[in-house]
């Protein structure tokens, strides 16, 4: 397949180099990908500058802007060809849960979204922030390039998956699973600059929720990344609640009669 890969940890990261290295003898793999990081970006374009790709000597692309700016350049004419699949990773650091409303890798993958496939992939554990840390980028990149292999499920038009693998030597399996949910964020923190200005961090965000009280019958993606297993979770580009929407059109009509 003719793949295009891309991040919003930046050209230079590690998890995507990794994926490269584990896809490019079996497929026409072309990178993409911002030249610094963009971490929660979400699905941002830039609208008030131009965008200039510049390629790398290892052949890789660097573009001045979002996530979502490197998919829609390569995607809609920067190269001639199509690409079959993109595949938007190996974050460092999970994408799990509320995390999707945030996220630049998985806002690239929904960037992604008309291609025939498209994967958010991040790498899920406490060591993968640190780079002077060994992480499991290998095995991770191994595993999306055996999923691959193996034949990507298909999902309905504008869905992708957003796969998050634990930053283990070895895995216990995957499921397909919910998108979980996170307790409240931190509050900000209160810093002061030389000049006597207050600045502000955002605070980290929330402890995930094991046992959600709205809970279905699937498995959250918090919990199967806990017990040290893949979670590859179908996400989609309409947020309508039709739950809402018909209750909403139900009292409406009830009103009408009246």
């Amino acid at each position: 397949m003719r793949i295009l890969l891309s991040n919003d940890d930046g050209v230079t990261a590690p998890g995507l180099a990794a994926l490269y290295l584990a896809l490019r003898d079996d497929h026409d793999v072309v990178v993409v990908a911002p030249d610094s990081e963009r971490s929660g970006a979400s699905s941002a374009i830039t609208l008030d500058r131009p965008l200039r790709p510049r390629q790398l000597p290892n052949g890789f692309w660097s573009v001045n802007g979002f996530p979502a700016d490197c998919v829609y350049l390569a995607t809609h004419g920067l190269f001639d060809e199509p690409f079959d699949l993109v595949i938007s990773g190996i974050n460092s650091g999970a994408n799990l849960g509320d995390d999707i409303l945030y996220s630049g890798t998985v806002g690239a993958a929904f960037e992604g979204r008309l291609t025939n496939a498209a994967l958010a992939v991040s790498l899920a554990g406490e060591r993968v922030a640190h780079y002077d840390q060994p992480a499991q980028f290998a095995v991770a990149a191994q595993w999306i390039a055996d999923f691959v292999r193996q034949g990507i499920p298909p999902l309905p038009p504008r869905h992708i998956f957003n796969i998050n693998i634990p930053d283990l030597p070895q895995l216990n399996g995957m499921r397909f699973t919910q998108a979980g949910m996170r307790g409240p964020g931190k509050p900000i923190e209160a810093h002061a600059d030389p000049r006597g200005r207050k600045t502000y961090w955002i605070g980290l965000a929330g402890e995930m929720v094991l046992n959600q009280t709205n809970s279905t019958a699937y498995d959250t993606d918090f919990a199967v990344v806990h017990a040290g297993m893949v979670s590859v979770t179908p996400v989609q580009m309409d947020a309508t609640s039709y739950a809402a929407l018909a209750s909403l059109q139900a009292d409406a009509g009830a009103v009408q009669d009246a």
